[in-house]
């Protein structure tokens, strides 16, 4: 074999169907080699192993095949038992093409679901077993049974209420009709639907009101049936109605219109084609689901072995501890910095991003791979005062010998300072005990270029596990007392003994205070308070509670955390704290606040929201678990229960989690929440693990024609897929980007590869059930999707609320899921075009298509004959509305006619969302895009219908913007804990309070309504006069795409 290549993969990733010679290790002592199709599954390899060892010696005393595993050595160097027989020898990837076959042992139910789930998550559930730590394996202990629980629980649900699991309702936002032309007409017109009953042929068209119930509708159908067939009447309650050729069901108290199915057929003018089908059909799904759970449950439970009982033990009262809190710096391992340089460790005492105290700074030791400290750090705390959620941050950085410091360089001092590396350790462990003894923290290598702060508090207080590359440092935790020391429990907190101050610093308020504590809370922008705003709210804080609850997250930051009676002052009035709103709680889950008591007040008040608010806010909820300290905490099990009590979350619960799989900061912690939701839902393992190998093959398609020469072809790819591995794995799937649609057959013919930098593949699915029916996905590797993915997700946002409020700007938020590492999927918006391929087509140069205004008129014209022209304008002109404001909020950068698309029916889109929040491209170091959003002469042609004077038309599009933008600036604060909440995602355009500040602006929040719709009223005008400066632009774009070789 040649120098360096060892292995088999290789051989496993060659394209086609051939054989690789296989050596196969008997029990029996017996060898065989025979060729194998890599394409070949372990139960057909089975096979081939007992045909060719019957003709062997000791053949009868191999028995039943199924007593027998194979294992073999996988791509990590780890044996792997083969469980899961239904796999492709060629998916296994053994390292060496060498299979052993071994007796069973163990539980096999429970083995195949271990397997399953670690091939599913992306992380063997060895590697948690292999921690050796009691945190996870108490989580693990606990999450399993509280998720074993649930399922049970579900399996007991009568059918009409399992569907509402498993099938949740697609609602708009409201029961509003859409407007259909220019009528709005309040006479509604009563749809026809086509109804089928399931596993017959028979379909008929009923005629029902849009404002009816679903049952109205069955019973309409049960009446046509008996009529037709003459048969007995059915009664509506034994049916549910199921969208034809999706895992769409209509059922509830919601009028037909509310169903986003049945809204969109009403928009397109199409007929809704629906299914009636039986509960027995329900009870038959729900059945087969139910015995896989009860099987694992069964197997796993007997194999936990019964708690230990636990210890009597001698414990003090930490708050009885009136003594300064210190630990022991012992030494560094694998440091690497250069010679000439001192070494030296800070550490800071944090309570969330407030420092308890100051900062204490190490000896310098010289530059060595392991540097001796030796040293106890004094910290300016008691034990006593030391609140729970206490974190150590430490930092390690070189300095500059200052002997060796070039003259001059006395100011600069700062800046002769190296960041190495950070680390963070709580000072409590999860069991509310004061650390004690030796810890070995591997540490987090910090930016280079990182001129702020050397310590990292928002950082996690996981251990870097790559600890054979990770720089070490090794600390000590005193024994303060002979015996464990535990942080108080919450009665002992709230005893009347530490509540001695409630009435003596709460004297009665002058008319001047309550009128200054009225301006503070009043004022939305206030981040930052001085001295003596700090004691006048501490002073007012039960008004604060009674009139201004909404404001808590203000008191909890003047709280002193670093003073133990004004923590028990605080948990106190949060006792009777009324519940916020969820859109004020949502704040409270920053890193700010990362007080348990805190945090299970602000859970509690998330608990009242609605599963489709919950959606809205799960990628922000995913982003926060970050933040949390302990593995087990209340987030985590809410978004567990929510997940297990809908499956539509837990799909999309699983997919956030499962893309950031990669990040070793969070692996530890969303593998285990993984492996929770997985045991709490057996049977959705199975829809997920064939979505994975889905992704797995679409980026082997991926990496072949990006990897492949020049001259790669769309007939290259198609041949690809045709093979029968990659059309097997290809089809037959639910969408990860919505789980009610099914992705049924992959048609290769109309496959393709897009000509853009990251080559992303555009995948095209016929729906077997419905003829003519099409669904398209983008696959993209190579690009971080999560910005895209939080920009449509706000963008939905804005939609929801315009149409709370009967506005609806026919946006199109297009599905977008991050699925892993720089990797994911995008919906294929079908009829549309981008603004440059219309004004390209329509134009004899590029240098002038951008300068054509009629293009889009004409192209618009072209789709829609003329009695439809008037109603495609008009979703011109709502849409273009809604994307001018959506841009001007979020601040989009780089838009340019590539990246504005339109629809046959006039809807405009924006997709490519690199560049959010004001970050604009620059070029030669000069803002290309001064506009702050995109007006061109092109949109207000269409908008006036071609017509220079139509200024009726303009006027209204300018009304429809200003409305819009009044709406979304009474919703500010919800749009900005959403973004804030996002700095732990780590995205390089929203990082900093900076970023923040430009949504706070843009919103104008803290300023009147009027005042807000001033400054928009200002940045409109300048748009339509800077309209041939963005023209410009685009036109230069045009060049630069159509010059391309």
């Amino acid at each position: 074999m040649p120098p360096g290549k060892y292995g088999m993969q290789a051989e496993w990733e060659k394209e086609g169907d051939h054989k690789i010679m296989m050596d196969f290790l008997l029990p029996t002592g017996i060898f065989l080699k025979f060729p194998v199709s890599r394409n070949e599954t372990i139960k057909n390899i089975k096979k081939m192993v007992w045909r060719n060892a019957a003709t062997e010696p000791l053949f009868s005393a191999l028995g039943d095949s199924d007593a027998y595993v194979f294992t073999c050595i996988n791509q990590t160097a780890e044996r792997e038992e083969l469980e899961d027989e239904s796999r492709r020898i060629s998916d296994v990837l053994p390292f060496m093409c060498v299979l052993r076959l071994v007796a069973r042992e163990g539980d096999r139910v429970e083995k195949l679901t271990n397997t399953q789930i670690s091939l599913l998550i992306g992380k063997g559930l060895h590697d948690f077993e292999a921690q050796k730590n009691h945190e996870v394996n108490e989580f693990r202990s606990k999450m399993r049974s509280f998720c074993e629980e649930k399922a049970l629980e579900r399996q007991l649900l009568p059918w009409h209420q399992w569907i509402e699991y498993s099938f949740p309702c697609e609602l708009e936002p409201c029961s509003s009709l859409p407007e259909s032309g220019n009528t709005k007409s309040k006479n509604t017109k009563k749809i026809f639907v086509n109804i089928k009953f399931e596993a017959s042929d028979e379909s008929f068209m009923l005629q029902q009101d849009p404002h009816d119930f679903p049952v109205s509708l069955m019973k309409n159908a049960l009446k046509k049936k008996a009529t037709v067939f003459r048969l007995v009447r059915q009664e509506p309650e034994d049916y549910t109605l199921q969208v034809n050729g999706r895992w769409d069901f209509i059922y509830g108290k919601h009028p037909l219109c509310q169903f986003k199915y049945i809204f969109s057929c009403l928009r397109n003018s199409q007929n809704p084609h629906l299914i009636m089908v039986h509960s027995s059909t329900i009870n038959k799904y729900q059945e087969e689901q139910g015995t896989m759970c009860s099987q694992v449950s069964k197997s796993g439970s007997l194999s936990r072995p019964p708690p230990l009982p636990l210890k009597k033990q001698n414990t003090s009262s930490l708050w009885s501890i009136n003594e300064p809190f210190y630990i022991h710096l012992v030494q560094g391992s694998r440091v690497n910095a250069d010679e000439g340089m001192k070494l030296v460790v800070q550490a800071g005492l944090f309570h969330g991003s407030e420092l308890l105290c100051k900062v204490v700074t190490s000896s310098e030791v010289a530059v060595c791979s392991e540097p001796l400290w030796d040293q106890k750090l004094e910290f300016d705390i008691n034990v006593a005062d030391l609140p729970r959620m206490s974190r150590l941050c430490f930092a390690l950085y070189a300095v500059i010998e200052k002997a060796k410091k070039p003259r001059g360089t006395k100011k600069k001092n700062k800046k002769a300072d190296c960041p190495i590396a950070w680390v963070n350790t709580m000072v409590f462990d999860y069991k509310d005990q004061l650390k004690t003894g030796e810890f070995l923290l591997s540490t987090w290598p910090s930016v280079p270029d990182d001129k702020s702060d050397l310590l990292n508090p928002m950082g996690t207080v996981e251990k870097n596990p790559n600890v054979d590359s990770a720089a070490g440092l090794l600390i000590r935790f005193p024994n303060i007392r002979p015996h464990p020391l535990y942080y108080p429990p919450h009665d002992k907190v709230l005893n009347p003994k530490h509540l001695y101050l409630s009435n003596g610093d709460m004297s009665v308020a002058t008319k001047e205070e309550y009128m200054k504590l009225k301006e503070i809370m009043d004022n939305k922008n206030y981040t930052e308070f001085f001295e003596d705003e700090k004691e006048l709210l501490w002073k007012l804080r039960a008004e604060v509670r009674d009139r201004y609850p909404e404001s808590l997250s203000k008191l909890l930051l003047i709280t002193k955390w670093n003073k133990r009676e004004d923590v028990a002052q605080m948990l106190s009035l949060l006792r009777n704290w009324p519940d916020l709103p969820a859109l004020h709680a949502l704040e409270l889950l920053d890193y700010s606040f990362p007080d348990p008591t805190v945090r299970a007040f602000t859970i509690r008040c998330l608990r009242k929201l609605s599963d489709d608010e919950l959606l809205q806010y799960l990628i922000q909820l995913v982003q926060v678990l970050k933040y949390e300290s302990y593995l087990d905490c209340d987030l985590t099990t809410f978004l567990l229960e929510r997940a297990l009590s809908n499956k539509r979350i837990g799909h999309f619960l699983f997919w956030h989690l499962r893309s950031e799989m990669h990040v070793s900061s969070v692996s530890l912690r969303f593998g285990l929440i993984l492996e929770a939701y997985c045991r709490g839902n057996i049977y959705h393992i199975k829809v997920l693990s064939k979505q994975n190998e889905a992704l797995g093959k679409m980026r082997a398609l991926s990496d072949f024609v990006k990897t492949g020469s020049q001259k790669m072809t769309a007939e290259d790819l198609k041949l690809c897929i045709r093979q029968e591995s990659y059309l097997e794995a290809l089809s037959d799937l639910l969408s990860p980007l919505n789980p009610s649609i099914i992705l049924s057959e992959i048609c290769a013919d109309k496959c393709r590869f897009m000509d853009s930098k990251m080559k992303p593949l555009w995948l095209m699915y016929k729906n077997q059930w419905v003829q003519g029916d099409m669904v398209g996905i983008i696959f993209k590797n190579g690009d971080d999707l999560r910005q895209d993915m939080l920009t449509l997700q706000m963008i939905q946002l804005m939609e929801n609320l315009w149409k709370k409020e009967g506005l609806d700007l026919r946006m199109i938020p297009y599905g977008c899921l991050s699925t892993g590492n720089k990797t994911g999927l995008i919906e294929v918006v079908k009829n549309s075009d981008t603004i440059a391929n219309i004004q390209r087509n329509n134009s004899n140069s590029a240098a002038t298509a951008a300068f054509n205004k009629d293009a889009l008129l004409n192209w618009l014209k072209s789709k829609n004959p003329e009695d439809k022209i008037d109603q495609a304008i008009e979703e011109f002109t709502l849409s273009c509305a809604g994307y001018c404001v959506a841009t001007y909020v979020l601040g989009i950068g780089d838009r340019h006619n590539d990246n504005i698309m339109i629809r046959e029916t006039g809807q405009l889109f924006h997709i490519d969302f690199g560049h959010i929040l004001g970050n604009f491209k620059r070029k030669l170091g000069i803002n290309r895009e001064r506009v702050p959003f995109i007006l061109t002469y092109d949109f207000v042609h269409v908008i006036q219908q071609g017509r220079t004077n139509n200024s009726e038309k303009f006027e209204r599009f300018r009304e429809c913007c200003e409305r819009a933008y009044k709406i979304l600036c009474r919703n500010g604060t919800l749009f900005v804990n959403l973004f804030a909440m996002m700095k732990a995602a780590g995205l390089p355009e929203l990082s900093s309070f900076k970023d923040i500040q430009y949504l706070k602006d843009s919103l104008a929040l803290g300023k009147s309504e009027e005042e807000a719709l001033k400054n928009f009223k200002v940045k409109f005008t300048e748009a339509l006069r800077e309209s041939w400066k963005t023209k410009v632009n685009w036109m230069m774009h045009s060049l630069a795409k159509d010059n391309r070789p």
